[in-house]
């Protein structure tokens, strides 16, 4: 089928097609045809379904609904192509079978509009699979000009702002976001496998902690107090673990006033889980399980592909310790270093920025940024994180000044970050309380101290695993995604100017 667009040429004037259909809209509505007065349509089956099933459905009638994408005027018989959900399908209209004013109604239609088709399944002489119309209605009438069909929406700043028209015109966006949603299905389906219960927890919050961030802040008019959006899933939760309920996860919109980039946006997906009575050995089990699970149902294959390097979940994924990795990358040996001052001196031989304030601890951290995390493409697990920038986190009982954490690090991206839980309220409140100097120095990504988590562990908390994952990086993975932004329905973006 030769598929024409009639919409938009360059030579068009725009507001002149504009004006146009809604000229034949009111046609339509004078004439007691007005489709917005249509409140249903029975649909029967989808395109690809006809497709799929042909040697079922040849000759048999269907009902189908959806947009009309192209069309070709051929005299007393003509050609669409209507899409729906699942894909698109020819339509061959032809005015003996729908009748002579119908036929007229349908050569008036527009690229854009909306119609349900009635027809019987058959195959042209060419072998594309069509369906012959006997009864076609305007469901509804487009009245803002679809871009033109051989370019396609290529402005990415128009992408974004109108998904819904990148929807329509890229069908491999639609796709990504049908991954999307079978991601997200997946990780419940292999949770629920694990005996996890989901839960909710407040966006709202006085006390925004459980990461380092800085957080959106509001006033509560009602009870006339300022108030946070929620950085963390983790503190919550952890309550929940306290009252009993051994496994819990949420997956949720957590907020972060922070920068954007191809990998960040101010508000993203998060799905924390916490598990009584395991470590993060038990997370790291779980972690690559998953990972693997949601590869093979979601990809066909624990084996991926992304930006052309293949990915292998296939098999065990690395371990390091951050300090065994800056040792790799760069030949220091941490575990060697004994004071502040040492490590600062290490980053200015480095070239590596740091700010006054920061310990050893947050010098191994920016060493571990700087240096390795571009060469982690392979999945590889990273442990044993400084103290100083886990202060959620249990000791290392075999080196204090260590904690038993590990990142997941998968083409240079971090994918999750899980922790033995800290359960013990007196070393948690030194941790509060340093965290709060942190603040006063002008650290604003610091936890506050938070005396009602405080009051959930001295109640008792018994020995937790948990973690966090970021959905929207782990669907860019499994989508082949470059950027966040392809993986979010509405991104945020820059309001226009009033």
């Amino acid at each position: 089928m030769s598929e024409t667009n009639q919409t938009n040429t360059p030579s068009q004037d725009l507001g002149q097609l504009v004006k146009v259909r809604r000229d034949k809209l009111s046609e339509l509505q004078a004439a007691g045809k007005d489709p917005f007065a249509i409140t249903k349509y029975d649909v029967t089956c989808h395109t690809q379904d006809i497709k799929d099933q042909f040697d079922k459905m040849e000759n048999q009638e269907v009902s189908i609904a959806g947009r009309m994408m192209a069309k070709r005027i051929m005299g007393k018989a003509s050609f669409c192509n209507l899409a729906d959900l699942k894909g698109n399908i020819q339509c061959y209209v032809a005015r003996d079978s729908i009748g002579e004013e119908e036929y007229k109604g349908f050569k008036k239609l527009d690229i854009g509009d909306i119609i349900g088709v009635v027809g019987t399944v058959f195959k042209t002489k060419t072998g594309e699979i069509s369906v012959h119309v006997s009864r076609l209605t305007l469901l509804s009438k487009n009245l803002q000009p679809l871009p033109e069909k051989f370019h396609g929406l290529t402005n990415t700043d128009t992408r974004y702002r109108q998904r819904y028209v990148d929807l329509i015109m890229n069908p491999e966006v639609k796709e990504t976001f049908i991954k999307r949603s079978k991601i997200i299905k997946a990780i419940r389906t292999f949770l629920d496998g694990r005996d996890f219960m989901e839960v909710e927890t407040p966006m709202l919050v006085s006390n925004a902690g459980g990461a380092a961030a800085r957080p959106f802040e509001t006033h509560y008019n009602a009870l006339d107090e300022d108030v946070k959006l929620r950085i963390s899933l983790e503190l919550p939760l952890k309550r929940l673990i306290v009252g009993g309920l051994e496994r819990v996860y949420e997956i949720g919109r957590v907020f972060r006033n922070e920068g954007v980039d191809t990998r960040h946006n101010p508000e993203f997906t998060l799905m924390e889980l916490y598990q009584a009575y395991t470590d993060y050995e038990g997370m790291m089990e779980l972690t690559e399980s998953m990972f693997r699970y949601l590869a093979k149902e979601v990809c066909g294959s624990a084996v991926i592909t992304y930006n052309g390097i293949q990915i292998d979940m296939a098999k065990p994924f690395a371990r390091m310790t951050m300090n065994e990795a800056i040792l790799k990358y760069t030949g220091i040996d941490f575990d060697t270093v004994k004071t502040d001052e040492e490590a600062k001196a290490l980053a200015r031989e480095r070239h590596v920025e740091y700010e006054e304030r920061h310990t050893k601890g947050d010098i191994i951290n920016l060493f571990f940024e700087e240096f390795c995390e571009k060469n982690l493409i392979q999945p590889t697990f990273i442990t044993e994180h400084p103290l100083a920038i886990s202060p959620l986190t249990k000791k290392k009982p075999s080196d204090p000044e260590k904690v038993e954490r590990f990142e997941l690090f998968i083409n240079t991206w971090e994918m999750c970050n899980a922790y033995s839980e800290l359960n013990d309220p007196i070393d948690q409140r030194e941790r509060f309380k340093a965290q709060d100097a942190a603040a006063d120095a002008g650290d604003e990504e610091a936890n506050h101290t938070d005396e009602d988590f405080l009051n959930a562990l001295e109640i008792g908390m018994p020995p937790t695993g948990g973690i966090g994952y970021g959905i929207d990086r782990l669907v860019m993975l499994l989508t082949d995604s470059q950027a966040i932004r392809d993986v979010l329905f509405f991104p945020t973006m820059k309001s226009f100017d009033k």
